[in-house]
């Protein structure tokens, strides 16, 4: 089934075509992610597809009682909401159902009137027939799932990255046959993006994301839509079948081109023969040679080309010396020791907020540590890349902003070239790099921040989660400079692909400020983990099997019998599962009285889950010591 299709759609700001005469057509079931240059207009696409905003011109048709669920880059708060009131703030009947819910409960609980009760009654019928309630405990799973477990904090308390993880719960649980996102990954952890992975694959209806993570669309994809100068290529499957078929399509383009240049200079020799052009004959091959001189060359797809010089790096780097760091109460680095070798490619993980940027920010010396030292060569050159573009004056000149730190610059082949050179290179064209800054999208302030950082030729870069707002064409370009980068990099990263690709160390952030040290790349490192989890499960059984046959003496000195303790727990052992099991239907049946009352709900199913465990473990005791009295029992005769 057909759910939207767009035709001839085209969209301009100011001067720049952003898209010119794009049509496609989006299908029941579809998981497509578009990809692009920065700049190309993949927002603005999703803008129009969401109604959020209007084409130029062309037209959209949607389908009969499709509904459309949209998450921006930048999605709007109301502040003085609570996280599972900003989760229930959705544009469907059921979302703002269930947010008059909520508002109804939270004025009773603060002065309980009669119309207010009536009101709430009232609703509770209205989301009972609709059969809602699952979908707030969805809503619940969802925000714990995403690192958000306080569903009454207020917004305003959050972070920005928790806040982008409130909208996007908002929009995964919000019913709808179309779900739109705009780089859903960024802010999120390797765990949160794992989770939703496996949340987006499992569900109905149909996706339409922009994401730069190469893994996640590999993952979750089903079709690749590209933006490129203007025009839209679909491929059909996951980002390995784009690859493979975009190099085909390439191919065949640099044929086609390789054809038209033998034309035009064809064409070219036949015109400086001073041919007349009188005839319908000879017009009609000025006309061709025209065409085919006016046409768009496509054999090159202006790449960024980084090709940056470094300073040369001295013995000693940079040697971390029992560094500890903490903030209020919170331990963040807690006795780190290294001695940074020149090949080091190291990769920063860890959950959200477990201090990741703090030790991008000490090592730059922004921070100091509250004990230890760090002590840095003297021919060390930090740069640092990070997240922060509050330094970008929006009324300065993107030229300006580059040549802040060099008007020329050397590249890794010996050659000098202008700042203006390096804007070309990272496609920057002379039109746009005398636009203000504050006109740039934001993956293209990105790119110019990256250029700036480059342009310093640091020879120990810090690289604070490089890949948000960054492009796949400016992520590989990155990757091959690394690759080719005489110096140390440190990154921290949630790009499980750019870590396989850049790192050759990890630095795993694993509960109360303790980093450890692991060689290999993150894919080592997740293998690395479930070893060692085998590993520890099999230590554990081993010494609880070892704990078990010290204590039990040897069958033939045993004499059978039970202890005092044995004999009452067996005398009374059915009498206690019959109170478990009279106890947990009582439970059951108090869940509907407590259905609007969360917090008493909740009570109300761990201790159920509590009786049930219980009751679970008399079980294997009343196993236990029938089998026990049957054997007392045989040795007697």
């Amino acid at each position: 089934m057909n759910l939207m299709t767009l035709e001839n759609i085209c969209k301009s700001y100011s001067e720049k075509t952003l898209l010119e005469n794009i049509s496609l057509g989006i299908n029941e079931g579809e998981k497509i992610g578009i990809i692009g240059v920065n700049g190309t207009g993949k927002s603005t696409l999703l803008k129009i597809i969401a109604e959020a905003e209007v084409a130029d011109s062309g037209t959209v048709t949607k389908a009969n009682r499709v509904r459309i669920e949209y998450l921006p880059q930048n999605p709007d708060y109301n502040e003085d909401f609570t996280v599972l009131e900003q989760v229930f703030k959705g544009t469907s009947n059921e979302m703002k159902l269930l947010l008059q819910y909520q508002e109804t409960l939270d004025k009773i609980n603060k002065d309980f009137t009669d119309s207010l009760n009536t009101k709430l009654i009232s609703l509770q019928e209205q989301i009972d027939a609709l059969n809602l309630w699952d979908l707030e405990s969805e809503a619940k799973m969802v925000l714990t799932k995403l690192g958000l477990s306080d569903f009454s904090k207020k917004i305003k308390e959050l972070s920005g990255g928790q806040r982008k993880r409130v909208s996007l719960a908002s929009a995964l649980i919000t019913p709808c046959e179309l779900l739109i996102l705009d780089e859903p990954t960024n802010h999120l952890d390797n765990d949160t993006i794992d989770y939703l992975e496996e949340y987006l694959n499992n569900r109905r209806g149909s996706l339409l994301m922009i994401t730069h993570d190469r893994y996640f669309l590999d993952r979750v994809s089903n079709r690749i839509i590209e933006l490129d100068k203007g025009r839209l290529f679909s491929y059909d499957g996951n980002y390995s079948n784009f690859l493979e078929k975009k190099m085909e399509r390439l191919a065949l383009e640099s044929s086609m081109e390789e054809k038209r240049q033998n034309l035009i200079r064809t064409e070219l020799a036949w015109v400086r023969r001073g041919a007349k052009a009188r005839s319908t004959k000879q017009k009609a091959r000025l006309q061709r040679f025209d065409y085919l001189t006016n046409q768009d060359d496509f054999s090159n797809d202006g790449k960024v080309d980084i090709s940056v010089g470094s300073t040369r790096l001295g013995n000693k780097i940079i040697e971390i010396h029992n560094i500890s760091k903490a903030f209020d109460d919170k331990i963040l680095i807690k006795d780190l020791e290294y001695t940074l070798a020149r090949t080091d490619r190291i990769g920063i993980i860890g959950k959200n907020g477990m201090g990741k940027s703090t030790l991008i920010n000490i090592l730059n010396g922004q921070l100091s540590p509250d004990a230890g030292h760090i002590e840095i060569g003297e021919t060390v050159k930090i740069a640092c890349f990070n997240q922060d573009d509050s330094h970008m004056h929006t009324q300065m000149r993107a030229i300006d902003y580059v040549k802040e730190i060099s008007d020329y610059i050397e590249t890794a082949d010996g050659t000098k070239i202008s700042a203006s050179q390096m804007c070309e290179r990272f496609l920057f064209n002379s039109t746009m790099q005398y636009t203000l800054i504050g006109k740039l999208s934001g993956g293209e302030r990105r790119r110019l921040h990256l250029l700036r950082t480059l342009m310093a030729a640091p020879n120990v870069l810090l690289l604070d989660e490089p890949t948000n707002d960054l492009d796949i064409d400016t992520l590989n370009i990155l990757e091959d400079y690394l690759d080719e980068f005489r110096g140390v990099v440190i990154t921290v990263s949630h790009d499980r692909y750019f870590l396989d690709r850049i790192c050759n160390k990890i630095f795993a952030y694993e509960g109360m400020g303790t980093i450890h040290v692991y060689t290999g790349n993150y894919s080592d490192y997740l293998i690395y983990k479930e070893v060692q989890g085998i590993e520890f499960e099999e230590a554990k059984k081993a010494k609880e099997d070892i704990s078990t046959s010290k204590k039990e003496k040897p069958k033939s000195e045993r004499k059978l019998k039970f202890t005092f303790n044995e004999q009452r727990e067996f005398e009374n052992i059915d009498s206690d599962i019959e109170k478990l099991e009279q106890k947990i239907e009582d439970l059951e049946n108090s869940t509907s009285k407590f259905a609007t009352d969360f917090v008493k709900l909740q009570e109300v199913i761990d201790k159920k889950a509590e009786a049930e465990k219980e009751l679970e473990h008399k079980y294997e005791r009343w196993e236990y010591l029938n089998n026990l009295a049957e054997e007392i029992s045989n040795s007697k005769n």
